[in-house]
């Protein structure tokens, strides 16, 4: 593999004033911004309610990196609120559907998925967040800790969460409309969602820290997904903070 395809990259999505891609969009053949296992058995979860403890000036002032979490788990609520949070629905205009987080287009094509470890309520195992219902839809059941961990360049903090939440990229959501420049979208969208979890998690007096040191196909093995049409980008351990 050449040793130069990031700095490729950045030069070839560059944007030219006087070679701005043209054309029309087709608009009958734009994926769904929301994916949905119509098997998986659903969890509803409950409505999210506020519930940080703290302003977000406050938030902001005490956001940390944290990687030692006290091994007691969190609650149904507070991972509710959590994946509300990053990126749920939070309004909706002109009859789009806008979420937490923003994203390039209103194209959204991020996915969460989610590794339980210690939540009240749910059993271990992978879990989808589906977007649309505000529900968790269950994959596998088991522990998954472990694997995660592994996957993760052998991180033990991901053993050590109550969750880890994992997000990948849907590309051709982004690539639809622009192209080999929507993969710079996609990194920033993933990163705006990180953001508003790692806020959200210092409000409810939570902890968190974001990954990007991983395996990428040993992750995409883990919640099923193929890696070439959707795949990781980014990852974040969230649990209690010690006492």
């Amino acid at each position: 593999m050449p040793d130069d395809q990031g700095d490729q990259f950045q030069q070839v999505t560059k944007y030219f004033r006087d070679s701005l891609p043209g054309g029309y969009l087709d608009w009958s053949t734009q994926p769904s911004p929301y994916k949905e296992y119509s098997n998986a058995h659903k969890i509803e979860l409950y409505h999210p309610d506020d519930i940080c403890t703290i302003s977000l000036r406050d938030a902001i002032k005490s956001r940390r990196s944290v990687r030692n979490y006290a091994r007691r788990p969190i609650s149904r609520e507070e991972l509710s609120f959590l994946l509300w949070a990053s990126n749920g629905l939070e309004r909706t205009e002109e009859g789009i559907e806008f979420r937490t987080a923003p994203s390039a287009g209103a194209l959204y094509p991020i996915e969460t998925y989610v590794i339980v470890n210690r939540v009240d309520g749910l059993e271990q195992g992978v879990y989808h967040y589906n977007v649309r219902r505000h529900a968790l839809e269950v994959l596998q059941l088991g522990n998954f800790g472990k694997d995660i961990a592994l996957a993760a360049l052998d991180q033990r903090m991901c053993l050590d969460a109550a969750v880890v939440f994992i997000w990948t990229a849907f590309f051709e959501r982004s690539k639809w409309k622009y192209k080999q420049r929507g993969y710079r979208y996609m990194y920033l969208d993933s990163g705006h969602i990180a953001e508003n979890l790692a806020l959200s998690c210092t409000g409810l007096g939570m902890g968190s820290c974001q990954i990007g040191a991983l395996y990428d196909d040993e992750v995409n093995s883990i919640i099923g997904v193929d890696g070439v049409e959707e795949s990781v980008l980014y990852m974040s351990s969230v649990g209690p903070l010690p006492k």
